[in-house]
């Protein structure tokens, strides 16, 4: 049976075209072309993410196009990519568990939703979509973060406002990190690591969710005897772009905060050379540049979760597709 015909079965039910559920996939493939697709999107995207991270540890604010001018003069290209090759190591496995956790808990939230909770199909989407982002971006924190402070102490190496310590390697940066604090250094600012990306995650996949679900019966999706009409794939890819740019820019709005406190935190160390509490971070962060210090890097920022959002989702739903077992 192939999807088209799974979707007219379901013909009282609003389904989104091509929805790949989890027991459809082949799992093998899945996580192999995943890893292949993301980590050339992660390359494409990484040069926005050091000046999102260079701006937000700055003791004064600087644009985005003088920033990554002088780094182009000074270290040339490989300066936007300090760091890479610990992201990649990092991204391939945090990629993995979040797609696993992402999809079992949409499936199993979606069933429960909808058989017990009594939830009409669109809400019980909107509630495991939610669900599915809290939990998988958790869950893919016990992977990322380590990487995340070890690639960010990189990222900000001969910057303005970057560390004293210069590191010569990824491995550098951990071995000096693990014998300065131990574990604990590895996954300082996990809190707010959790506390930024999980509801970050949870607002996207519902905003998402239900944007999409907008635009499609708002273009007629479902005709008027039920059937469900077969968008182009240039339209599919175009509703699932700009449903994710939406999504992510709302996402970039309402995070941007947390972002720069779990940065700073993760990076920077205060006047006693300890770990900088979230408390103190703030009063610094207010007494430099105010209230308005607490969007720094936010251009960048927004920016990149909006590409990110659009490139991966549409990368992340061509590789569903792609990894979808034959149906009988």
């Amino acid at each position: 049976m192939s999807l088209q015909q799974q979707h007219r079965q379901h013909a009282p039910e609003i389904r989104l075209p091509a929805d790949v559920d989890w027991h459809m996939l082949d799992k093998s493939k899945f996580f192999v072309l995943g890893a292949a697709l993301f980590s050339g999107v992660s390359a494409t995207l990484y040069p926005v993410v050091v000046l999102k991270t260079r701006q937000q540890v700055m003791a004064v604010n600087q644009s985005c196009t003088i920033m990554g001018l002088n780094i182009l003069r000074t270290q040339g290209i490989p300066g936007l990519y300090k760091g890479f090759t610990t992201s990649l190591m990092g991204t391939i496995p945090a990629r993995a568990l979040y797609m696993s956790t992402l999809e079992i808990t949409k499936t199993n939230v979606t069933t429960l939703a909808t058989k017990f909770g009594g939830m009409s199909e669109p809400t019980a989407a909107a509630v495991a979509n939610a669900a599915a982002g809290l939990t998988a971006s958790a869950a893919a924190q016990l992977v990322w973060t380590p990487i995340d402070v070890v690639t960010q102490r990189l990222m900000v190496q001969g910057g303005q406002g970057g560390l004293a310590v210069k590191y010569k390697s990824g491995f550098d940066a951990f071995r000096t990190i693990m014998r300065q604090g131990g574990v604990r250094g590895l996954y300082r600012g996990l809190g707010m690591s959790v506390l930024t990306y999980a509801p970050s995650n949870a607002l996207w996949w519902a905003s998402y969710c239900v944007t999409q679900r907008s635009i499609w019966m708002s273009l007629g999706y479902r005709g008027k005897d039920g059937e469900l009409c077969v968008p182009s794939s240039a339209m599919l890819v175009g509703v699932q772009g700009f449903s994710a740019a939406c999504a992510g820019g709302f996402a970039a709005v309402v995070t941007t905060p947390f972002d720069t406190v779990k940065t700073r935190i993760q990076v920077l160390e205060n006047e006693a050379g300890k770990r900088a509490t979230v408390g103190q971070t703030l009063k610094t962060l207010v007494k430099d540049g105010g209230w308005k210090a607490l969007y720094r890097g936010f251009g960048p920022r927004w920016a990149s979760m909006s590409m990110s959002a659009t490139t991966m989702i549409t990368t992340y739903e061509f590789l569903k597709r792609l990894s979808a077992k034959p149906q009988e």
